[in-house]
């Protein structure tokens, strides 16, 4: 994307000074909206978090929803690409694929990003639990960024569950999307609930227990018939 036209700094090409620019401010916005929601925060903070003119944010996003779906998608489109790949490598590296097996596939990404991503990806996880549960938005942003993920995940189980129902699969899934969630929230429930036994924090482990809760749940829920 074009910038507008500034002074450059020596030695540094303006596509560069651009790149970084936009970066730090998709970094400062989402720290913002992690912490604040989509609501609270306006493009004035965000500008002023990042160091820029607010007119460069209408330049480069129109407007704060275009800011939004931009931090988004930056981390969403990553997260899906690794999904995707750990599917596909789990199915092609067995001829009896498991509930468990894909589950753990599919939850494998986040496990990554939660224990060496940057620290960005936690802010991101507080950022999805709190759109999952926007419903004006919610539903649209979700769909748009995560729908044919879910569909390659439910595709693997299929394999596993022939006999299952569709709307089986579905609820199986929604109960799933919904522990994805509230670990992803880290709201501390879990850390005052437990007395400390359990960190809401400590999402590795949260990811590994989700795999085995979710697994059995579907091949329960996908059981019955009626």
């Amino acid at each position: 994307m074009s910038d507008i036209k500034k002074a450059s700094r020596p030695g540094r090409p303006k596509g560069q000074q651009s790149e970084a620019r936009q970066k730090r401010i998709l970094d400062m916005a989402e720290k913002l909206f992690a912490e604040n929601g989509f609501h609270a925060v306006t493009l004035r903070q965000v500008a002023a978090a990042a160091k820029v003119d607010t007119a460069l944010l209408h330049y480069y996003f129109k407007h704060k929803r275009g800011l939004f779906d931009t931090v988004f998608q930056r981390r969403s489109a990553e997260l899906n690409a690794d999904r995707m790949a750990a599917l596909d490598a789990y199915e092609s590296s067995t001829t009896s694929p498991t509930v468990h097996g894909a589950i753990a596939a599919f939850i494998q990404p986040l496990k990554d990003k939660a224990d060496s991503g940057d620290s960005g990806w936690r802010s991101f996880f507080a950022i999805v639990a709190m759109i999952n549960n926007t419903p004006e938005i919610g539903g649209e942003i979700m769909s748009e960024n995560f729908d044919p993920v879910v569909h390659r995940l439910l595709a693997v189980i299929r394999r596993v569950l022939p006999e299952a129902r569709d709307e089986k699969l579905f609820w199986a899934y929604h109960c799933l999307s919904g522990g994805l969630t509230l670990i992803m929230s880290q709201s501390g429930r879990l850390d005052r609930l437990s007395d400390q036994r359990c960190l809401s924090s400590d999402m590795s482990t949260a990811f590994d227990e989700l795999v085995d809760f979710s697994a059995a749940g579907f091949i329960a829920t996908c059981s019955k018939t009626c």
